[in-house]
Parts: structure tokens; C-alpha cells; sequence
């Protein structure tokens, strides 16, 4: 695909970046690089490729949902510096 200096420009605009004048030339050689691979992927039959979500051929290990712990509230509040009704009390930051 043919990239000219001026479809280089148009993107940066909209992409909201600054390209010096002394770049244009390489970047726009690198982004017509980029849109030939693109292209050249295109070309590729997936036709008997099953679409998957994820390359590793792998389950998600799911654990036990039980109680692991017993509740030690009473212990993490007792550090707390400011409390109340069983909450941590934390300074007002946004009015």
C-alpha cells in the first residue's frame, strides 16, 4: 500500500502527535511497512482455522469456594488509628 507524506500528516493530526518535517520521510516509509504486512496477512486463507480466544490450550483452574480463614476483624481493627461501627475511619479528601 502507497503511504504518502500527506496520509503520514492526516494521522498524526488525528492521532494527536507531532512529526518534525526532518521524520516525515522515515515514518512514512515505516508506515507503509506496516500497512504491507497488514495487507500481506490479508492474503492468508483462515478459511479451516478455528477462531480461539486464547493461543494456549489451557483451562482455567478454578479452586474450592470455601472458607480458608477465620474472621480476625477484631485483630485488623485493633491497629486501625480511627474507627467506627466496625469501619476504618479515613480522612475526608474530596469535598
Amino acid at each position: 500500500m502507497s503511504v504518502t507524506p500527506q496520509d503520514v500528516e492526516k494521522v498524526a493530526l488525528l492521532a494527536r502527535l507531532a512529526i518534525s518535517e526532518s521524520d516525515l520521510p522515515e515514518v512514512t516509509e515505516r508506515f507503509s511497512r506496516v500497512l504491507n504486512l497488514v495487507d500481506e496477512l490479508n492474503t492468508i486463507d483462515t478459511e479451516s482455522v478455528t477462531p480461539m480466544s486464547n493461543p494456549h490450550d489451557m483451562e482455567q483452574r478454578l479452586r474450592p469456594d470455601i472458607v480458608t480463614r477465620d474472621d480476625n476483624r477484631k485483630a485488623l481493627m485493633a491497629s486501625a488509628p480511627a474507627q467506627e461501627q466496625g469501619y476504618f475511619l479515613v480522612p475526608k479528601v474530596i469535598d
